[in-house]
């Protein structure tokens, strides 16, 4: 994930820490009164729009991917204030985007080829069919003939 000084994203290169912009404010989360005095809140700010690492193509498809996410200018925001910690909070927050990042750069899953049954098991679903069907029968009270 991150390794010193780049993220690995699943792009095809690895994102350097240098495009992501950290802002530290004060949290609501746990801490009490220690937030009142220290901002341990981590918001971090990416250029999808304008990354240089990322190609074309998987800029392409984060932008449609993570739409709902991006702001007018095409800015990724990733907010955790989970954690007491300003750094676990840093951390917590390069681990989401990365794994967002991640299922954003996926490549789409292999489109479904249609099958059919196989004869035996079609066999076996009408043999299930005929046999609920004898039990269902066996249940009903005799006829008035018998």
């Amino acid at each position: 994930m991150a390794d010193g000084d780049v993220v690995e994203i699943g792009a095809a290169a690895p994102l350097p820490v240098s495009e992501l912009d950290f802002r530290f404010t004060r949290s609501g989360g746990p801490g009490g009164q220690h937030v009142n005095t220290s901002s341990t809140r981590a918001e971090l700010t990416f250029d999808l729009a304008g990354s240089p690492t990322l190609t074309d193509q998987e800029r392409e498809r984060a932008m449609r991917r993570l739409r709902s996410r991006l702001d007018s200018e095409g800015r990724l925001r990733v907010v955790a204030q989970d954690e007491r910690s300003q750094g676990r909070n840093r951390s917590l927050a390069l681990r989401r985007f990365a794994e967002l990042m991640q299922r954003a750069l996926a490549p789409p899953p292999p489109p479904r080829r249609p099958t059919r049954p196989s004869r035996a098991s079609a066999t076996k679903r009408i043999e299930g069919k005929r046999r609920a069907g004898q039990n269902k029968r066996l249940r009903r009270p005799p006829d008035a003939d018998d």
